[in-house]
């Protein structure tokens, strides 16, 4: 597989190293304060893979737009019109984005979208996230991801951290809550709170290796794909979710 590597950071530089030891090539890098230099970019890769800043996507879909490459992206921090212009780049190649390639997160994922509709409405939901302390967003993506998963409708109102006398917990809310410190490399905890008994959920990354891994193995897949927009479960698990 042939790879054009977006964003040179700690992510960035573990799936260089991770996919030369597998045998793939790494035909360019680009990191953001050089974005521009896509723009001279032809197609010399099989696949983009992108974790580098929300600020380069301009850029990076005017690539895709202009090469049809395969474009896999894992840049957390896109606004909602990000989002709708990262979709967009279906038209033009088989493109996927996730906050997170944990294939364990996608399984908490498709367990959580299974579980809610039983739940909601007897039980009370809280996220908790915990990163490191250099993380610059919050809540994670992954939380977000964890969030739609549950209330894929948004039929609750998630309410981010709590303080004051805000009165007893209203029945339509879904809270997400952030903690930072020391070298977490991400832990997400669902709780599903009832009468006399709580449901938790809770997936542990110890090591970063585990989303550049599954971020190579959904790329691999990605590139056999026809033109369009898919979601890390339509990849692993197949189907239209």
């Amino acid at each position: 597989m042939r790879i054009l590597l977006i964003g040179h950071g700690r992510m960035g530089q573990m799936i260089e190293g991770l996919a030369l030891e597998a045998g793939h090539s790494i035909e360019a890098r680009v990191d953001i304060d050089n974005a521009e230099t896509l723009l001279s970019l032809g197609p010399v890769a099989d696949i983009a893979i992108d974790f580098s800043s929300p600020a380069a996507l301009p850029l990076v879909a005017d690539h895709i737009r202009c090469t049809g490459t395969a474009l896999l992206s894992g840049v957390t921090g896109y606004t909602a019109q990000d989002m709708e212009n990262f979709h967009s780049l279906g038209a033009y190649a088989p493109v996927l984005h996730s906050a997170n390639y944990s294939i364990g997160v996608a399984v908490l994922r498709r367990a959580l979208s299974q579980l809610a509709p039983s739940l909601l409405g007897s039980f009370d939901v809280e996220i908790v996230e915990a990163h490191h302390n250099k993380k610059v967003d919050a809540p994670s993506g992954t939380a977000k991801l964890l969030y739609e998963a549950i209330d894929p409708h948004h039929a609750y109102t998630p309410v981010y951290g709590r303080e004051g006398i805000l009165g007893a917990r209203k029945g339509n809310e879904i809270g997400i809550h952030a903690i930072r410190g020391g070298s977490v490399a991400g832990t997400h905890t669902v709780s599903f709170f009832g009468p006399d008994e709580e449901l938790t959920l809770t997936h542990r990354a110890s090591s970063r290796a585990i989303f550049a891994n599954g971020a190579l193995r959904a790329a691999q897949e990605l590139i056999a794909k026809p033109k369009g927009c898919y979601t890390l479960e339509q990849i692993l698990f197949g189907g239209n979710e």
